[in-house]
C-alpha cells in the first residue's frame, strides 16, 4: 500500500512483436561482438573455437541483414564503422543480459532471481544481516547484489529494483517509502576529549568529515542548531562506511546515520560529538519498474522489506 507509481508507463501501447529480419541469430552477434571488441577476426575466430572464415561468413551475412556495413576491412586489419561501434555496445550489453539469464536460472531452476541495486554501507551494514531471514523464507529465490552510489536507467541495466535514499522521485518507476534517517556528529573518543565540545559551534574547531552525495548536511546540521553557516573544510568521502573509518581514526567528526552505526556506538569505538540529531529531509525508497512490479522474487521481497522497515518509518 506504500507504493507510489511516479511516472505513467508511456510505452504500454508499442509492440512487442519484433519483426525476425531485425533479430540475428545469438551466433552471428556472438562473431560480431568478438570481432569488435578484440578488433581482430582472429582473435575472435580462437576465443569462438571457429575458423577465421567462418566469422568473417558470420559478419558478412549480419551486414547483409541489416544493410550496414560494420567494419572497415583494411589489409588484414578492420576497424568498426561508427554505426558498428554504436551497434556493438548494444549488442554486448544485451549478451550479457541474455548470459547473466542463463546463468541465473541454471543456478535456481526452481524459484527467481533478484537483481538489487544497493547503497553500500545501507546493503553491507543494514540489509545484508537481515537478508537470512527473508531468504529462509523464500528458498527458491536467489538475491544478487549490486552497488550503486547514484541514478541510474533501468532500462539500461539489468537490475529489478534498487535502494534509493532521496527524494519520492525516480522517471520510469514505482517507489515504496521503507525508512527514515536520524543522522549524529560522531567522533573516536580521544577526538572528544581534546576539543571538549559543549555546544554545535565548538565543532568548527575539530576537522568535519563531509559525504560527497551530502554535500550540505553540515550546512543543513548548524542552521538546525542556529550556528552560522560558514563554508566547512574537511576531507570528502563517497561513502559512510570509510567516514564512519575516519572518523573512528580521530581525523574529524563525521554526520552519521545512526542506525548504520549502533555496533561502533555501543563499543564506543564512535561517540556523539554532542547529543544534537538532524532528521535527514530525504528517505529511504524502494524502487522498480513498472513492469517489473509484478515479478514474483521482487513482489516477494517488497513485501518482505515493507514489512522490516514498518518500524522506522
Amino acid at each position: 500500500m506504500f507504493a507510489q507509481k511516479i511516472i505513467l508507463n508511456w510505452n504500454d501501447h508499442v509492440s512487442t512483436q519484433t519483426p525476425r529480419r531485425f533479430l540475428p541469430s545469438t551466433a552471428v552477434l556472438a562473431a560480431f561482438e568478438a570481432t569488435a571488441r578484440t578488433g581482430s577476426m582472429t582473435m575472435a575466430a580462437q576465443e569462438l573455437q571457429l575458423t577465421q572464415s567462418a566469422v568473417s561468413r558470420q559478419i558478412k551475412l549480419l551486414e547483409q541483414q541489416l544493410e550496414a556495413e560494420l567494419f572497415i576491412r583494411e589489409r588484414q586489419t578492420v576497424r568498426l564503422t561508427s554505426a558498428g561501434a554504436s551497434y556493438a555496445r548494444e549488442v554486448r550489453d544485451a549478451l550479457h543480459k541474455i548470459s547473466s539469464a542463463s546463468m541465473n536460472l541454471r543456478a535456481n531452476p526452481g524459484g527467481g532471481t533478484l537483481n538489487l541495486g544497493i547503497l553500500p554501507t545501507f546493503g553491507t551494514r543494514w540489509l545484508a544481516p537481515r537478508l537470512p531471514q527473508f531468504l529462509a523464507a523464500n528458498p527458491g529465490i536467489t538475491i544478487n547484489l549490486a552497488t550503486r552510489l547514484s541514478y541510474f536507467d533501468f532500462s539500461a541495466e539489468a537490475l529489478d529494483a534498487a535502494i534509493h535514499f532521496g527524494q519520492a522521485e525516480w522517471p520510469g518507476a514505482e517507489m515504496a517509502l521503507l525508512r527514515s534517517e536520524q543522522v549524529v556528529p560522531a567522533c573516536s573518543p580521544g577526538l572528544k576529549r581534546e576539543h571538549r565540545f559543549r555546544a554545535a559551534g565548538d565543532l568548527r574547531r575539530a576537522p568535519l568529515l563531509s559525504i560527497s552525495t551530502r554535500a550540505q548536511a553540515w550546512a543543513r546540521w548548524f542552521a538546525l542548531h542556529d550556528v552560522a553557516v560558514r563554508p566547512v573544510q574537511g576531507m570528502m568521502f563517497d561513502q559512510f562506511a570509510t567516514a564512519a573509518q575516519a572518523a573512528m581514526a580521530g581525523l574529524g567528526v563525521a554526520l552519521l546515520p545512526t542506525f548504520l552505526i549502533e555496533e561502533e556506538l555501543a563499543s564506543r569505538k564512535l561517540v556523539r560529538a554532542l547529543n544534537l540529531p538532524m532528521e535527514s529531509p530525504e528517505r529511504y525508497y524502494l524502487v522498480w519498474p513498472s513492469d517489473r512490479a509484478s515479478y514474483p522474487p521482487l513482489r516477494a521481497f517488497r513485501e518482505w522489506l515493507i514489512a522490516v522497515t514498518a518500524p522506522d518509518r
